[in-house]
């Protein structure tokens, strides 16, 4: 599976950016997806995470209300619509997939196999 995502830039406190990961490799509808981020000098943290149908959707608290994962699988394609930002959400932005469901939890990075190579949002305040 190869991830490339896509979307990430500079935008305003308050404003919003939509984020694409196209995949492409294996039959996207699948497996679940997710979006990770990494801030300079912290650890990755989970974002958000869709199944393989799109029906079931979960989401970290720091995010909930404010971001959007959704997929289209006709696309091989998920996002991450983020609306209301924070300057404390500037990072790198990753998607990753879950081709194998270790069962470590989907909150977990160790839970996803592949990984999309990262893009920079940055929040001004």
């Amino acid at each position: 599976v190869q991830l490339q995502a896509s979307g990430g830039g500079l935008v305003q406190a308050g404003g919003s950016l939509k984020l694409s990961c196209v995949a492409s490799g294996r039959t996207f509808s699948s497996y679940g997806m997710g979006w990770f981020r990494q801030a300079a000098g912290k650890e990755r943290e989970f974002i958000a995470r869709i199944s393989w149908r799109g029906g079931s959707t979960l989401y970290a608290d720091s995010i909930k209300g404010r971001f959007t994962i959704t997929r289209d699988n006709a696309k091989n394609t998920v996002y991450l619509q983020m609306d209301s930002l924070k300057p404390e959400d500037t990072a790198v932005y990753y998607c990753a997939a879950d081709t194998r469901s270790y069962g470590l939890g989907p909150g977990s990075e160790y839970e996803y196999d592949y990984w999309g190579q990262g893009t920079q949002v940055t929040v001004s305040s």
